[in-house]
């Protein structure tokens, strides 16, 4: 009867996490000798975690990563240009509290994209909005949103997530409509919150991709200041996973090596 009570009470207070795990910590409590103030600080853990894997699991769908990495599966059997500390610095998500920007940088296949997001699955799961998007596609949305009216709306939407990740960064000159967009958004962003930035290109070589210089200096000063570096290293990692497959297995989820 209580059990039913408890049931009906947390499911119309729409406490999940206490519905799901009430019975199994009354049970503990009562194996365990705890008192009331105990069980209920148990059941209350169980609620915020609850609430925060809730929330998280709402905020990788609407990141739109298109692959799946995590920090701890970066390999470190071989100096990729991250120390463990460095990792377990990242994976503290400081840097966001800061608001800094983060500067991916590495030839084609040593990890940038992979990194990128590790690190943004890693804000999710800490509650940190965030928001995946190569830089190409960036602006085939901008032209939707434009035709349909709705630019100011897109840059806002991009401006309220706390990290914005901009993949692919430099792989070819930008037109002076693709420079204005880019500082409206960073613009809109700056002091807001973090853009992680994964590049092929230096960052002294990022003015030569803009036509105006005036642009180009706004752009490349509101990415790199503040920011952090990561120079990744390695070699190609694709090509080294392939080296330990056997004859004709594929690579999964490739993509995230780039």
């Amino acid at each position: 009867m209580m059990s039913d009570q408890m049931r009906s009470l947390s499911h119309q207070l729409r406490l999940f996490g206490v519905h799901a795990s009430f019975e199994k910590r009354a049970a503990q409590a009562a194996g365990q000798g705890l008192n009331h103030l105990e069980f209920l600080r148990l059941v209350l853990e169980d609620e915020l975690l609850n609430r925060k894997e809730r929330i998280s699991k709402g905020l990788l769908t609407r990141a739109k990563f298109r692959s799946v990495a995590d920090l701890e599966d970066w390999d470190q059997s071989y100096d990729r240009g991250l120390t463990k500390a460095k990792l377990r610095e990242l994976s503290s998500t400081s840097f966001v509290e800061s608001n800094e920007n983060l500067l991916i940088l590495g030839r084609t296949g040593e990890g940038k994209t992979h990194m990128a997001v590790a690190i943004g699955r890693r804000l999710c799961a800490e509650n940190i909005s965030t928001f995946f998007v190569p830089v190409n596609f960036l602006f085939e949305e901008v032209h939707a949103a434009k035709v349909a009216g709705k630019y100011l709306q897109y840059v806002k939407r991009l401006s309220q997530v706390r990290v914005l990740i901009l993949d692919d960064f430099g792989l070819r000159n930008y037109t002076h409509d693709e420079a204005t967009v880019l500082v409206d958004i960073l613009e809109d962003r700056h002091k807001k919150g973090s853009v992680i930035v994964t590049s092929q290109a230096d960052p002294k070589g990022w003015p030569k991709l803009f036509e105006d210089p005036l642009i180009a200096e706004a752009i490349v000063s509101r990415l790199e200041h503040p920011s952090q570096k990561l120079v990744l290293k390695g070699g190609n990692y694709r090509e080294k996973l392939q080296t330990q497959l056997p004859s004709g297995k594929k690579i999964e989820k490739e993509t995230m090596l780039n």
